[in-house]
């Protein structure tokens, strides 16, 4: 009898856990309107052999005016992230939420192209710039790029809504789950339901088109990219003030969303913004 009821115990573990294999994203209404964007991250590793901020200063200065001199941005925005960072994202089980300090990014180029045409023409003199200057500062650099349809910006707030603490949060996909149900989980349950908890100041959301290692071979630098190190999506996140990022990382909403995202990834790396920089907006150069 304790043989056959084990045999059962199992049979409904088994049933479970592959029901929750076979869970679909759950789409999440929002009435916070959006802007598709044709975008890009690049995430940036500074050189090692030079003071971090000497090459955070760098890339601040003289890059960025090579940058945002090309005409085929809408906005180019520089995030340098904090130098401590170990993540702010609450522990899930199965889930690595520890940044993992040997693959540790320092900052994200947020790129915005006014269109696909501008994007790969109009810039060729400043791209032809950039590539040969990115080994005066880096040691890495990986491309990211997201299609209008995975890559929105949520009017959450007015534009003129004080943003004093930041986060960028990168998602890997968990080996399994199809790039259709990951990208639905993102795009249609947990990004709306951001959106509609009144908590954000900013929120920005992309789902990456699959990683080519050739899309971005700047020469001198690396861009080693291995499977289990790449991610799939990422969400910007504003908030008031970092009191009030505190709160939101602590909150029920995230604690909920969690236990779904266990579901579909195997990676929540939340990285704390130290500061935003904006050198390009509306297509116009302003720094």
């Amino acid at each position: 009898m304790k043989k056959i009821s084990l045999i059962i115990v199992l049979s409904i573990a088994t049933f479970i856990g592959g029901y929750a294999q076979k869970a679909k994203p759950v789409k999440v209404t929002t009435t916070v309107k959006s802007e598709k964007h044709l975008s890009s991250t690049i995430a940036l590793w500074m050189r090692t052999d030079k003071p971090r901020q000497e090459s955070m200063d760098h890339w601040k200065g003289s890059h960025a005016q090579i940058i945002a001199s090309n005409p085929g941005l809408w906005q180019y925005r520089q995030l340098h992230l904090a130098e401590n960072n170990t993540g702010l994202w609450p522990a899930i089980n199965g889930v690595e939420t520890a940044i993992p300090q040997n693959r540790k990014i320092d900052g994200v180029a947020d790129v915005t192209l006014k269109s696909f045409y501008a994007g790969l023409f109009q810039g060729k003199k400043q791209h032809k710039l950039a590539f040969a200057d990115e080994v005066n500062f880096l040691k890495r650099s990986i491309l990211y790029i997201a299609y209008p349809k995975n890559a929105k910006w949520f009017e959450v707030a007015k534009s003129e809504s004080k943003i004093e603490a930041s986060s960028i949060v990168f998602f890997r996909k968990k080996e399994g789950v199809s790039d259709k149900d990951f990208k639905k989980f993102i795009n249609n349950e947990l990004t709306p339901t951001l959106a509609n908890t009144g908590m954000l100041k900013e929120l920005r959301n992309k789902v990456y088109n699959p990683w080519k290692q050739k899309d971005w071979l700047t020469p001198n630098v690396m861009h080693d990219n291995d499977k289990n190190d790449q991610f799939q999506a990422s969400l910007i996140l504003g908030f008031t003030n970092k009191t009030e990022m505190e709160k939101f990382f602590a909150s029920e909403v995230v604690k909920n969303l969690s236990e779904k995202i266990a579901t579909y990834c195997s990676a929540v790396n939340a990285y704390e913004i130290f500061e935003t920089i904006t050198f390009v907006e509306n297509g116009k150069k302003i720094r």
